[in-house]
């Protein structure tokens, strides 16, 4: 089976953009795209630990219900939670009903703020973790790397929840830590440029 398919424009992508309508955009204006703004990195732990067990499609269709929910995934504001909020979120049918993901949502929140003042920012920490392009094996052959193994494992030290390995190699995809575009998707080329031209946040 090929690794691409045709998008409705003729160019190849990345066969897993074709499963759902609204995966496209995202695969075409969004995962791989590097980031270092400290809340979108964040949403991104957060909703990939949400997706443990479910599809991605599943979060995607309530990231929306996340953001609102989670107040844009400040993690100042997130950090202050009460059960209060806990039992709104629970009763939040636009988001995963899930306590234990919830709850580490507010952990890693505290987390956030504690790195952010040893770091000077959460991407300073997290961009450390980035791995050598050429030590990659073939784009979309795996679920974990070392790198992602080491950032887990660091991540874990620090008090943070369900930040497993595949979980945190899921972000690094779709943060731009890593190019896994397949070879011949047109988007490849273009999250290339968009890293080359990155400038690493150093705090």
């Amino acid at each position: 089976m090929s690794d691409t398919i045709l998008g409705p424009d003729n160019l190849s992508r990345c066969r897993w953009c074709g499963a759902a309508p609204e995966f496209l955009a995202y695969h075409d204006n969004e995962w791989g795209y590097p980031v270092k703004d400290d809340h979108r990195l964040f949403e991104k732990l957060c909703l990939e630990s949400f997706q443990s067990g479910l599809s991605w499609r599943t979060i995607l269709a309530k990231r929306e219900s996340f953001r609102a929910a989670f107040h844009d995934f400040d993690f100042d504001k997130i950090a202050r939670f009460t059960q209060h909020d806990i039992d709104r979120l629970l009763a939040d049918k636009g988001i995963v009903r899930h306590r234990g993901k919830i709850e580490a949502v507010i952990n890693n929140a505290a987390k956030a703020q504690e790195l952010v003042h040893q770091e000077g920012s959460l991407a300073a920490f997290l961009w450390r973790y980035e791995p050598d392009a050429t030590k990659l094996g073939k784009p979309q052959t795996a679920s974990t790397s070392m790198d992602s193994i080491a950032l887990s494992k660091d991540l874990k030290k620090l008090g943070w929840k369900f930040v497993g390995p595949t979980t945190v190699y899921a972000f690094m995809q779709a943060m731009g830590l890593i190019n896994d575009h397949v070879e011949d998707c047109i988007i490849r080329e273009k999250v290339e440029t968009a890293r080359e031209a990155f400038e690493r946040p150093e705090n």
